[in-house]
């Protein structure tokens, strides 16, 4: 009875602790589940080495096998960005969240879109979105918010950028 009770107690543990465990960041993140994909792979690989032509062609082939990806959708947004194309990073960002509207990468990637574009409103409203989604903090928000202040110090009010 006392191992079955001590069983018990340790499966409950495991179910109220392993979330938060692996929010704080303790626990290392669960396997790999996207099967294989050589063009996702090489995506990543140029992603990388900052060759935003190879990752666009990469990402474009995985997209167009599975339209409903939102992480290739999103790689194609920021390799697009990375590239100088911010309409076509939108037009990816924005698939990728229709996909996945909880996308954590798409959040981050779009609000630090908007800023180039000098929308710190519309960034904001995704660093929001962010803090919903990432119970004790996460990357994704921690680096946008770090975006927006960065970019709130170089404009200080004028709404353009310093020369």
């Amino acid at each position: 009875m006392f191992k079955l009770t001590l069983s018990l107690i340790a499966l409950m543990a495991s179910f109220t602790l392993g979330p938060a465990v692996h929010a704080a960041g303790t626990e290392s993140a669960p396997p790999n589940t996207r099967p294989a994909d050589a063009d996702y792979d090489k995506g990543k690989k140029a992603l990388e080495d900052k060759n935003w032509k190879l990752a666009i062609e990469s990402f474009g082939k995985v997209a167009s096998r599975n339209p409903r990806d939102a992480d290739s959708q999103n790689y194609l947004g920021f390799a697009w960005r990375k590239a100088g194309n911010l309409d076509m990073a939108f037009k990816h960002y924005n698939e990728a969240l229709r996909i996945d509207p909880d996308h954590k990468g798409a959040h981050e990637y779009i609000g630090e879109a908007y800023l180039m574009v000098n929308n710190v409103a519309k960034a904001e409203e995704h660093l929001v979105r962010l803090d919903k989604l990432c119970l004790f903090s996460c990357e994704e928000y921690r680096d946008l918010k770090k975006a927006i202040e960065a970019y709130k110090a170089a404009h200080q009010g004028t709404g353009k950028p310093r020369s």
